[in-house]
């Protein structure tokens, strides 16, 4: 999701809801601590020099369990955000402490914000020797094809 989309989402939003990809929901009283641009400068395992930009969001869990973080306040911070930092508008990910610091992406389901898994990946699987997946045949099926490109029991052709 894009900061442009939580803005627009929160606009009509009643209440700011975290969901767990497991299906659990981040306290009520979560704190946004968080809002800025992260920029990545790396390289990939294959040479090629990358940049990425995020807006990151860093939620946290303190015991002020009357705290509630209302959408007006939420979308008072990332305008602040935008304004001071100059923040653009790229896609969010959300950090959350939980076993340790999980980095989520972000989705919403028309009433709640759906933190999503990500997941890591070679960016040069060409450049660094790993194979193309293959394709899975269902053997059964090759009885279907021309007999004579196929072999079956009794045919004769093995």
């Amino acid at each position: 999701m894009k900061l442009s989309e939580i803005k627009k989402h929160l606009a009509t939003a009643e209440a700011v809801n975290f969901q767990l990809p497991n299906g659990t929901f981040v306290p009520s009283h979560f704190h946004v601590t968080e809002v800025g641009q992260l920029d990545r400068h790396f390289i990939d395992c294959g040479g090629t020099v990358r940049r990425e930009k995020t807006i990151n969001f860093q939620l946290w869990e303190a015991g002020d369990f009357d705290h509630r973080l209302a959408p007006q306040k939420l979308n008072a911070i990332i305008a602040l955000s935008e304004k001071v930092l100059g923040i653009e508008d790229g896609e969010i990910e959300v950090e959350y402490q939980s076993d340790t610091i999980g980095k989520y992406g972000l989705d919403y389901d028309g009433k709640n914000f759906l933190l999503t898994n990500k997941q890591t990946a070679c960016l040069a699987s060409d450049a660094c020797g790993i194979p193309a997946e293959k394709q899975k045949v269902n053997l059964s099926l090759l009885g279907d094809q021309k007999a004579e490109s196929s072999c079956t029991p009794g045919g004769k052709c093995c």
